[in-house]
């Protein structure tokens, strides 16, 4: 894999992400740098989160990884390096 591929692989789990997040807490506004605590994230919106990235990439994303990566931008970077396969 070379750095544009990797580069190019990141933005599309960072650009999912920022969509799940939109969606899931219902604000528009969310961008790749929104944290999960300030646009109103709570445990049971994690987990609605993780289970709709879940159906998306096919792997099992544990729910602690929304709470220790609260941002879109921060959780794609863990996604893509420790649980998607490119």
């Amino acid at each position: 894999m070379t750095a544009t591929d990797h580069a190019a692989t990141g933005t599309a789990t960072v650009d999912l992400l920022v969509a799940v997040y939109r969606e899931t807490l219902g604000t528009a506004g969310l961008d790749r740098d929104s944290d999960f605590y300030e646009v109103g994230g709570d445990s049971l919106t994690a987990f609605q989160i993780t289970g709709r990235i879940q159906e998306a990439l096919g792997v099992e994303v544990p729910v602690s990884l929304v709470f220790a990566y609260p941002t879109p931008a921060d959780l794609a970077s863990v996604l893509d390096s420790d649980f998607v396969q490119v």
